[in-house]
């Protein structure tokens, strides 16, 4: 059988591990995010006059959702335009894949959609870029 004092042992070397493993993932946990801040660069359809990027970004005003109520940014999700560029800034927890949702909801609104798509060139930033159609396509369709 085994001794009391050695079983004591044991229960307290077993705590002590349980509470290093605990202490190790509180350490390992990243601090929550404070804010999102996603881009869009509309630059070449708007410098090619296809785009109005103020009529964008009074769509993305009336349309984005905060607590599930449309025109309901408050202070806590803010909407600029700089030039050819859109910065959507939130406070809360704000998906970029809701804001290509809205872009490409605008795109389809104007019949646009036909030509330009919405592109993710890096982790905060959408794009719009033309869809890319090749000269052969072209030709083989007049043939028919």
């Amino acid at each position: 059988m085994a001794d009391i004092t050695e079983v004591s042992e044991n229960f307290q070397l077993g705590k002590k591990l349980l509470c290093e493993v605990i202490f190790r993932k509180q350490k390992d946990k990243k601090p929550k995010r404070s804010t999102w801040k996603f881009n869009l660069d509309l630059t070449h359809p708007v410098e090619d006059g296809i785009f109005d990027s103020g009529n964008f970004e009074q769509f993305l005003r009336e349309k984005v959702k905060v607590n599930g109520k449309t025109g309901n940014l408050g202070n806590v999700v803010h909407i600029e335009r700089f030039k050819n560029k859109i910065t959507v800034v939130s406070e809360k927890q704000f998906s970029k894949r809701y804001l290509k949702y809205l872009t490409k909801k605008y795109l389809k609104k104007n019949n646009l959609r036909d030509w330009l798509r919405v592109v993710a060139s890096d982790k905060e930033t959408y794009e719009l870029r033309y869809f890319q159609i090749s000269p052969d396509e072209d030709e083989s369709e007049s043939e028919d």
